[in-house]
């Protein structure tokens, strides 16, 4: 008697089961949050904190160079931010090869790529509902704190709500690129290195002074998410468009997410 097919829903809802299962998946991202939350609203409360007098020239040139926006989503939190959720995006697949319930998994679902599938679906709503309350939360304090000394901007000013759904869909992003790493790397330690290599070493290693290397830059998460985030500071040498970066979180997504579902299968056949 043949086996009858494992539903999809059967397998997110199981899938969303062992994420939640672990204590330290909570932790994680309360952590991860706090700690973006704190490179973000302590850079916006030394600016409260050791704002000078100003004239209103010099407030209007705070705003317009969009610095109310680069404290909201400040490079160290991103860079935390980018980490962190790229280790929650590889934790379920090397997590269970680690263990060795990877075997089981499949023992029960013979279909590879639709476990790996129901994977990429419950951490990609999953790290998008995190990054959007901790972009939220963070665009929220940080303009509530400047806006003390009249330096704030609401959601309505240009650029902002696109900084908003930006930092919020990078969550997603890195997470997609961490499962896939992991689901091609195996090894906890190794994917967590190689994550750190692909999201943040290097676009530190590129430089927008060469075209080539600016045509490369313009390729990554991180460049992309700094296009689109942070409207003020030098026009580039090689300008890009929004457009394009958005379709870089597009490209990204859609190749570490088919990476993810295919790879297990062909590397085991």
């Amino acid at each position: 008697m043949t086996a009858a097919r494992a539903r999809f829903r059967d397998l997110i809802a199981a899938e969303w089961i062992k994420l939640w299962s672990l204590r330290s998946t909570t932790w994680v991202f309360v952590l991860s949050a706090l700690s973006v939350l704190a490179f973000n609203v302590g850079t916006a409360y030394d600016t409260y904190r050791y704002w000078t007098e100003r004239n209103t020239d010099d407030k209007a040139a705070f705003v317009r160079d969009g610095i109310p926006l680069q404290e909201a989503f400040t490079g160290n939190g991103t860079l935390v931010f980018m980490l962190t959720v790229g280790a929650i995006g590889a934790l379920p697949i090397v997590g269970e090869y680690g263990t060795g319930l990877i075997r089981t998994t499949f023992t029960a679902v013979p279909d590879r790529r639709a476990v790996m599938a129901a994977k990429v679906a419950v951490i990609s709503a999953v790290t998008t509902v995190f990054g959007a309350l901790v972009a939220g939360a963070s665009f929220t304090l940080t303009q509530a704190i400047l806006s003390g000394r009249d330096a704030g901007v609401p959601l309505s000013h240009p650029g902002a709500l696109r900084a908003v759904v930006a930092s919020a869909l990078l969550a997603p992003v890195c997470a997609l690129v961490g499962m896939a790493l992991g689901a091609v790397v195996r090894h906890g330690a190794a994917t967590m290195v190689t994550v750190f290599a692909v999201l943040l070493l290097l676009p530190s290693v590129v430089t927008d002074q060469r075209r080539w290397s600016a045509v490369l830059s313009h390729t990554l998460p991180l460049k992309a998410w700094d296009r689109l985030s942070q409207p003020g500071g030098p026009p580039d040498l090689y300008p890009w468009t929004t457009t394009g970066a958005w379709t870089v979180y597009a490209a990204w997504s859609l190749t570490a997410a088919t990476v993810a579902v295919t790879a297990v299968g062909r590397r085991d056949q």
